[in-house]
């Protein structure tokens, strides 16, 4: 988040807009105003979910190695309610986050009942992953997705069941009468199919319906209040939350996080997408054409004196102040609120689809020693899966990666939010539903009518291989439908799989039967919840898993069928049907029949065996049916609440400590002194600091750019929820009481130029268990 100078956005002194597509901080922030008749109660909010920035394992790539030790940018929940004036209403949540979690699930409804009763609930409340492989872990209730976390972790789970329900709570708040528009429209340079072999076994017949081996769709809601005019959008689109890479241990929000941190930026800032350090260089960018605009400053910030010298001399005048005490945390959170004279802040969600097979890193897949492709079959490079990685469009670097995969999504984005005239007009509706996916039935749909089972969840080898996105360790491979001895002895000491379900994953060969894995508690969910929530003619399709792209589009086709030929004439032709993927639990993948056959890790962690895709298209349509004919649709499972069964192994903070003569938030390593820097460069300080873990600063900030002004104040201008500026801890070893926070700012080429300094903000404990919040700033420099 950027905190302009007090008044700044408002006068700033910018010149006319040059831009092809007519995109204006005017029409952004005003269209829609003038409606009389709103069609819906639309509500939108935001809450900060991060969580702990240090110690705990990342959720996504299940390396161990993958430690969090810093922020890159915050993580958010956002969320949408939408009602029927006296009628229905649904809640859909989107999370920074690698997946929903069923535990967080329940607890959020639990939250919810106390607070509003059954206003929401497990019917109408979905919470989505955008899938970032970037935040904390151990969030999980279920053994195989959080052994690498080394069990659950209290704080990853409380951050993000806080920051759901306050996000609820804002959007509940914000409740006014508005209007929603729909638009969708391809976006063709920021996705591929990871797993080309196997979307080649679909049939040819199939595959030739479509021009693309992943779907290039975005579907944009633009959401207009009537008083104050667009208050956010919400997108769906597949691509993989993989941009960074496994080795990353920055808190981040990926390509997805980033979109919606650049679309929130370029809304708060009367179109001007700030912090994004685009390759545009403070461009407003429409996808057709970019407009430079010269540099914003404000008419009460005085231009830099032409001579270097004296803001040199100016800088010099404020060395860094060494380590203060803070009576508390709360000038911490002070500093990055955002509220706009009363007005609802601009939230922009960017939600996951059938991301399965589908990577960010479009440049392919190499080997990293001879720089060939990999070998197309089993994405191998001499028979070595850990040397085949994909590449981003920024590589080497992932965050240039994840920046210009994030600045294609926001740009297609902007568009249809530019251009979104269709009116979304109709019902709110919902179904849901719980499935046993261990065991259910599943009649085919071939001419004999044959009913098989799904089965009881295992992983197969393949899925020890990971993916070109993150590859995994060992002698594993994709594409493997054999297996091999010595790791079926290994899996034998934990598990053998009965002859039945070896029978029923055919050809998986498995790895790990987790399904029939309960020590110390069950190892993998078989209860799964399905969802579909209907707002007009748009209707999103709520999975727990993530789909491949040919098995979403059997879904959603399926669906259509339904909702078109149920003889009302009540949807027509018109229907946008989305697919909200890793929502409200976990269940890793869905593959189509043909896909599942070649054992790529996608079909190898498909839980449930060939038919899981059948499964849920059956029972998708039963769903679908109930919606349209106004009848009730339930089950009386439901999931189980594994809470007091969890198991942590993650070690306390024990204590902080700094050398003799040294306090919290002294300056390490400082910038330079008399140092000039020009947009582009890159400005560090290191200060002795403490674990993160002891305060989380929700809704706070590590790491702060500040601005001296004309009257020699120093202002706010960047944060830690800012791309443009990194928060890095470390500890020199690990038992080590002493740790350091480095700062990097790369400076934005939208900079105001003037006299800057970093501050660190931290909180230490004591031996006693007491926390002691700090703060402490680097010297001044000046930016040309």
């Amino acid at each position: 988040m950027w905190i302009v100078p007090p008044t700044a956005a408002r006068r700033a002194s910018l010149p006319p807009l040059q831009v092809q597509h007519k995109v204006t901080w005017f029409s952004v922030l005003n269209i829609g105003g003038a409606l009389s008749d709103s069609t819906y109660l639309i509500g939108l909010g935001s809450y900060d979910i991060t969580g702990p920035a240090a110690d705990v394992n990342m959720m996504g790539y299940a390396n161990a190695e993958q430690i969090a030790s810093g922020v890159h940018f915050r993580l958010k929940a956002r969320t949408f309610i939408v009602a029927e004036p006296g009628g229905n209403r649904v809640v859909f949540v989107n999370l920074d986050a690698c997946m929903a979690s069923q535990l967080v699930t329940i607890k959020v409804h639990e939250r919810l009942k106390s607070r509003y009763g059954n206003m929401y609930n497990e019917k109408n409340v979905a919470i989505s992953g955008i899938h970032t492989h970037g935040g904390p872990g151990g969030y999980l209730q279920y053994v195989v997705y959080i052994i690498t976390s080394l069990g659950f972790v209290r704080q990853s789970f409380d951050a993000i069941v806080d920051g759901i329900e306050q996000s609820i709570i804002e959007a509940h708040e914000n409740l006014r009468p508005g209007n929603i528009f729909v638009n969708n429209g391809e976006l063709l340079d920021a996705s591929i199919n990871r797993s080309p072999s196997a979307y080649l076994n679909n049939p040819a017949t199939e595959r030739s319906h479509y021009k693309y081996d992943v779907d290039k769709e975005m579907t944009l809601l633009r959401f207009v209040d009537e008083k104050w005019g667009a208050v956010g959008s919400f997108n769906w689109f597949a691509t993989h939350g993989t941009s960074m890479s496994r080795t990353n241990s920055l808190i981040s929000g990926d390509n997805k996080g980033a979109a919606a941190r650049f679309m929130e930026d370029w809304a708060e800032q009367e179109g001007l997408p700030k912090g994004s350090d685009s390759r545009y260089h403070g461009a407003v960018v429409t996808g057709l054409r970019h407009s430079r605009l010269y540099q914003r400053v404000s008419i009460i910030i005085p231009q830099p004196h032409e001579n270097v010298y004296n803001l040199t001399q100016l800088a010099s005048s404020f060395p860094a102040s060494g380590g203060k005490h803070l009576a508390s945390s709360e000038s911490v959170s002070q500093r990055v609120r955002d509220r706009q004279d009363g007005k609802p802040k601009f939230v922009s969600a960017f939600c996951q689809s059938n991301c399965g097979d589908v990577s960010p890193n479009v440049l392919g897949a190499f080997c990293i020693d001879t720089g060939l492709p990999c070998d197309f079959n089993h994405s191998t490079c001499n028979g070595k899966n850990e040397l085949c990685y994909g590449r981003g469009p920024g590589y080497p670097d992932e965050f240039e990666s994840t920046r210009i995969i994030g600045d294609r999504q926001f740009v297609k984005a902007v568009e249809l939010f530019d251009t979104a005239s269709e009116p979304v007009k109709g019902k709110v509706d919902y179904r849901q539903t719980y499935l046993d996916f261990s065991k259910l039935e599943v009649t085919l749909p071939d001419g004999d009518q044959k009913v098989v089972k799904t089965c009881p969840a295992a992983v197969g080898f393949a899925f020890a291989a990971g993916t070109t996105d993150g590859p995994g360790m060992f002698d594993f491979k994709q594409g493997d439908d054999k297996g091999n001895a010595f790791w079926k002895l290994v899996r034998n000491i934990l598990k053998t799989p009965s002859q039945e379900q070896v029978a029923c994953q055919q050809p998986k060969p498995i790895l790990l039967d987790t399904g029939d894995m309960n020590v110390p508690y069950d190892w993998a969910p078989s209860i799964l919840p399905v969802q579909i929530i209907r707002i007009g003619q748009v209707v999103i399709l709520c999975v727990p898993g993530e789909f491949t792209t040919m098995a979403g589009r059997r879904l959603r086709d399926a669906v259509r069928t339904v909702l078109t030929s149920d003889g009302s004439g009540e949807f027509g032709g018109n229907v946008h049907i989305v697919i909200a993927g890793l929502s409200n639990t976990y269940s890793q993948y869905v593959t189509t029949f043909e896909e599942y056959q070649i054992q790529r890790y996608e079909g190898a962690s498909a839980l449930y065996g060939p038919h899981t895709l059948s499964g849920y298209i059956q029972e998708f349509k039963k769903l679908a049916s109930a919606l349209v004919n106004g009848k009730s649709f339930g089950s009386d499972l439901q999931p189980p609440d594994l809470l007091d069964k969890q198991i942590s192994l993650l070690p306390p903070v024990v204590m902080d400590a700094t050398p003799a003569g040294v306090k919290f938030g002294d300056t390490s390593a400082d910038v330079p002194e008399n140092s000039a820097f020009r947009p582009g460069d890159m400005v560090t300080a290191t200060f002795w600091s403490a674990c993160p873990r002891n305060d989380l600063l929700t809704k706070g900030t590590f790491s702060l750019v500040e601005f001296l002004d004309s009257s020699s104040t120093w202002l706010a201008a960047y944060d830690d929820d800012d791309f443009s500026l990194r928060f890095k801890w470390s500890r020199p070893s690990k038992l080590s009481p002493y740790s350091h926070a480095t700062l990097e700012w790369r400076i934005p080429e939208t900079v105001v130029a003037g006299v800057y300094r970093l501050r660190h903000f931290g909180a230490s404990k004591s031996l006693l268990e007491e926390i002691s919040h700090f703060t402490g700033t680097s010297r001044a420099f000046v930016v040309l």
